[in-house]
């Protein structure tokens, strides 16, 4: 079976977001019969129907969905290939740091100043990205490095490093049966409703949400309750009851990077990390397990 080019995957991927012919033609700025004709090459060189399609209606076959599934990764891997190239090519590049709004439990400042200190050090740009997709930046080259949560981000494909263990609490309603409590235990939640968490399949099966914002306008008014890292709640909302989990697994905030990723500015940069967390008042210095890797 011959191989489909890039920019075949590219057409058919569009057809399939869009379930139509002309807003995906008009998406990829060609012609809808040229797409059309590109579609039906796909099929008969793969030996599947792709799409049933009717006058009214586009729809994924089973082979569709499969082509689709893999043909996004595909597409990702082959921008990531092409932006590693470049930036590994430049010289004077500097890194870029994507972190969840409020969401770095004030290890940012002392990060960036720790390798700020280095002769060598590069600029750093900050992203911001969204409650589930931090992980997908390193993978697709859009970042070099990122703050994640574990074990709630994907690290799959990744290397990372712990910075801060912290406990978890709920988040509560100021008239919940659990509000007057010192602490709650997972028990204590078992059958309350929980968010879920836009693009986590396995989170709650309560209303969704995709940021804290969201949440405790819902907790607020009673719809959900809430377990969350204790750095992703501060600061407090007045209008909330925050309860320590003190059987809940902690939580990690990890420093991670691709781990195909072996340029040394990325190393120097989680070496400068590592050194801002050993300096922190409580933790023991330990040694850089980084430095092999550079």
């Amino acid at each position: 079976m011959a191989d489909l080019e890039t920019r075949e995957i590219e057409y058919f991927v569009t057809v399939a977001d869009e379930l139509h012919f002309g807003r995906a033609a008009a998406r990829l700025a060609i012609a809808q019969p040229a797409l059309s004709k590109a579609i039906r090459r796909i099929e008969s060189r793969l030996g599947v129907r792709l799409l049933e399609r009717t006058s009214r209606h586009v729809a994924l076959t089973p082979a569709g969905e499969a082509l689709l599934e893999h043909g996004r990764y595909a597409l990702g891997a082959v921008r990531a290939a092409a932006e590693s190239a470049r930036r590994a090519g430049d010289t004077r590049a500097g890194l870029r740091l994507v972190i969840k709004p409020g969401g770095d439990a004030d290890l940012l400042s002392g990060i960036l100043a720790a390798y700020g200190r280095q002769p060598d050090a590069r600029s750093v740009d900050v992203l911001f990205g969204g409650a589930t997709d931090r992980a997908d930046h390193l993978r697709d080259g859009r970042a070099d490095v990122a703050l994640l949560y574990a074990p709630f981000d994907d690290l799959t494909g990744l290397d990372h490093e712990t910075l801060h263990v912290e406990g978890r609490v709920a988040v509560l309603p100021p008239g919940h049966r659990l509000a007057g409590r010192a602490e709650v235990r997972l028990a204590d939640l078992e059958h309350e409703v929980q968010p879920h968490w836009t693009g986590v399949p396995d989170s709650g099966s309560g209303p969704e949400v995709a940021d804290v914002g969201q949440l405790n306008q819902l907790v607020m008014i009673g719809r959900t309750i809430a377990v969350l890292p204790r750095s992703l709640v501060q600061p407090e909302h007045p209008g909330l009851v925050y309860k320590p989990v003190v059987d809940a697994p902690p939580s990690r905030i990890v420093l991670a990077w691709s781990a195909r990723d072996r340029r040394p500015l990325v190393a120097r940069f989680v070496a400068a990390a590592l050194s801002a967390h050993d300096e922190r008042p409580g933790h023991s210095p330990r040694s850089n397990p980084v430095t092999a890797r550079a």
